[in-house]
């Protein structure tokens, strides 16, 4: 039996890759109380109730011992045949290119050090750790990351970490996220093999290289024919489609601006720029981030993108919807801060396959 518990959970996009690859969500943690009611809502229907519940606790407070005694009591007494993984992205603004660039010290970059210890202190068999590429990629940042995986190897967690595209998965959006994996010695032994990635559908350099269309005149409802040599799964239009996302729950949920004589004067493609990017219908989307002044534009409307067709650019599936009720501004933050669910599922349904062939087996009596 594996448990899984869920740190910086947001509205649950990691925890519906998870939960959709096998694995059973038994805790979730979410500081922000408009994220855990979204988490709550989509899942309404599918009869899912965390053996532990629901907290918008900080998650540092679980380093304390008599809260997570609290929490947890059966934790540390857990019958053998149970097996805990911890999943989380802390958030990541102080470590995005486009964000704050404060890295570990900043008021959102400290929160992975607090996963980390938690990691080290509670010791779950497995964790799963995602964040943005920047924590990767910028030196000062990198040098930050390098220093957390000695601290996890030291505690006893063999490590295993990759930097994955969305387009790979199935997911039209080019977005980079970091994963990192690591599983407990104690657990499954010294000599562990694990590779990130055997999940991916596409090679994305070979995606890259393909003959995907520039830019359009911007027509208000036109239509453009797909072109040849692309993929079209990985289009804007064919997850539009795939998702209905014009009769969706959420379908009239939008930004309007007043004067749109700017919305009309923007080519269908063009993307250039760091706001106000027009989609092109038979492109994938740079990413689906929509926080510091990233502004999207439907590719053949004179208007900003509606949350259904945000969703759909996350590529999660259909049925997910979140509640009238949060405003505008927590719908888009919360849909652009997660993880592309077919990236999630990806990474958990490779992972899970590993742990059924890989976790020590009770024997028999």
């Amino acid at each position: 039996m594996i448990e899984v518990y869920s740190f910086f959970s947001g509205m649950g996009i990691l925890d519906l890759g998870f939960e959709n690859a096998g694995f059973k969500i038994e805790f979730v943690d979410e500081k922000n109380t408009a994220f855990l009611e979204a988490y709550k809502y989509a899942r309404r229907a599918m009869n899912l109730c965390p053996k532990y519940g629901y907290s918008s606790k900080d998650v540092g407070e679980y380093l304390d011992d008599k809260t997570w005694n609290q929490q947890f009591p059966e934790y540390n007494n857990r019958n053998s045949d149970c097996f805990v993984g911890f999943i989380g992205g802390p958030p990541c603004p102080d470590f995005s290119t486009a964000g704050t660039n404060r890295g570990e010290y900043g008021k959102n970059g400290h929160l992975t050090t607090v996963y980390v210890n938690l990691i080290i202190k509670r010791k779950p068999d497995f964790f799963v750790f995602e964040n943005v590429k920047g924590l990767y990629k910028t030196k000062k940042h990198r040098e930050y990351y390098e220093k957390i995986k000695r601290k996890l190897y030291h505690a006893g967690y063999s490590l295993f970490d990759s930097m994955e595209n969305a387009l790979s998965y199935g997911a039209p959006q080019d977005r980079e996220r970091l994963i990192l994996i690591g599983f407990k010695r104690q657990t499954f032994g010294k000599r562990i093999q694990y590779e990130i990635g055997r999940n991916r559908i596409y090679n994305v350099e070979s995606i890259f290289r393909l003959p995907w269309p520039d830019t359009d005149s911007f027509v208000e409802g036109g239509e453009l024919e797909c072109p040849k040599e692309i993929i079209e799964e990985l289009t804007i239009q064919h997850w539009f489609q795939k998702n209905d996302v014009y009769n969706h729950p959420n379908a009239k949920e939008k930004f309007t601006v007043r004067n749109q004589t700017r919305f009309v004067s923007i080519p269908e493609g063009s993307s250039k720029g760091k706001s106000f990017k027009r989609l092109h219908r038979w492109r994938y989307s740079p990413t689906a981030a929509y926080g510091n002044n990233e502004v999207h534009l439907h590719p053949y409307f004179p208007r900003r993108l509606s949350v259904s067709e945000a969703l759909a650019i996350q590529s999660l599936p259909k049925s997910f919807e979140l509640p009238h009720t949060l405003s505008l501004s927590a719908k888009f933050k919360m849909i652009g801060n997660g993880v592309p669910y077919l990236l999630s599922l990806g990474i958990a349904s490779e992972l899970n396959d590993w742990l059924a062939i890989h976790l020590p087996k009770q024997e028999e009596q």
